[in-house]
């Protein structure tokens, strides 16, 4: 039994390395076909499909536990779906195929395609609701951050632990009009904001490496599933992060109950959302902080991929060109 538990994981080691970035390459490449064309659809489509195809394509008993949501409406990885040749173990998988439609249909920077991958139940299976989040990065020392704090708060003590002033750090925020207080609260504490049009999985992912994107703390709402794909990327890095449900309707808690959330007030740390031997593959669409986005050249394909596992605890970037005429099809 060891020896096939070992072989599993020896497994899981050679999938979720370049085989994810593979998959998260070709959504982003199918994707960036339609960037700046207006259509956050058809973008979105083109990736799931591509994303799809690839993951069916591993030899993996794997479970779609975070897919497409209700708001997207798309057809294709929803929550239950099994992928991958259904001959190898069983894995747990969360997809966002194109974060940021709409910065990829106006092609702005930020928008990726993303995913992870884990030991079967590693994962949180989180409703698409809202969820309450704060996050930062590695080096500081643990609950130095907490959702019951104020911003001015957390922002207070991220700047002590990192031994400067307020005005020294940086909050990433979504700006969205429910964010108003939340932004003033910031200005308020003296901190500099980093607003995002959109890209919620990638605001949190900023706080991984604060000396390249200079981002040191992450608050406010955002979408649950992508709140459980950011904590994986952020637990191989040692950053860390809250996450709590918004169940603000009994509609809401109904269905939070049904896919398995006892308590709907619950305040999840890292580890809740993500646990385990979890793999997160990032790759640029368009150009951003985190990513540089697909470049369509002569008979070659550039990528650039994060790959974050949090077993070894190792973070890949992988630049890639791409020279496979009949699989990316470079007419």
């Amino acid at each position: 039994m060891t020896d096939l538990i070992i072989q599993q994981q020896d497994i899981i080691e050679r999938i979720l390395t370049l085989e994810l970035v593979r998959v998260t390459e070709r959504a982003a490449v199918s994707a960036a076909r339609l960037r700046g064309r207006g259509d956050e659809r058809a973008a979105d489509q083109a990736a799931v499909d591509a994303m799809r195809r690839e993951l069916n394509r591993l030899p993996i008993d794997g479970t779609i536990v975070i897919g497409e949501g209700e708001r997207d409406e798309a057809p294709m990885l929803f929550i239950g779906e099994r992928v991958g040749t259904k001959t190898g173990p069983k894995v747990d998988i969360a997809v966002d195929p194109l974060e940021g439609t709409t910065l990829c249909a106006k092609d702005m920077p930020g928008s990726i395609a993303v995913m992870a991958m884990a030991q079967s139940g590693a994962l949180l299976n989180a409703p698409d609701v809202y969820m309450e989040k704060v996050a930062i990065g590695p080096g500081y020392p643990r609950g130095i951050v907490d959702l019951d704090m104020t911003p001015e708060e957390n922002i207070r003590a991220v700047a002590q632990a990192k031994g400067v002033r307020p005005s020294d750090i940086v909050v990433c925020v979504l700006d969205r009009p429910r964010h108003e207080g939340l932004i003033a609260a910031c200005r308020r504490a003296g901190a500099s904001l980093r607003l995002l049009t959109d890209g919620d999985v990638a605001g949190i992912i900023l706080t991984a490496q604060p000396q390249e994107t200079g981002v040191d703390l992450y608050l406010g709402t955002g979408g649950a599933p992508e709140g459980v794909l950011a904590a994986g990327a952020l637990r191989c890095v040692g950053g860390q992060m809250q996450g709590r449900l918004i169940l603000d309707s009994e509609q809401k808690r109904e269905r939070a109950a049904k896919m398995g959330v006892g308590d709907p007030t619950k305040k999840y740390d890292m580890r809740e959302l993500a646990s385990g031997d979890v793999v997160v593959a990032a790759t640029g669409v368009t150009n951003g902080d985190l990513l540089s986005g697909v470049k369509f050249r002569k008979n070659v394909i550039e990528t650039e991929t994060l790959i974050y596992r949090s077993v070894t605890g190792t973070v890949r970037r992988i630049r890639a060109e791409h020279r496979e005429l009949g699989k990316f099809r470079l007419d």
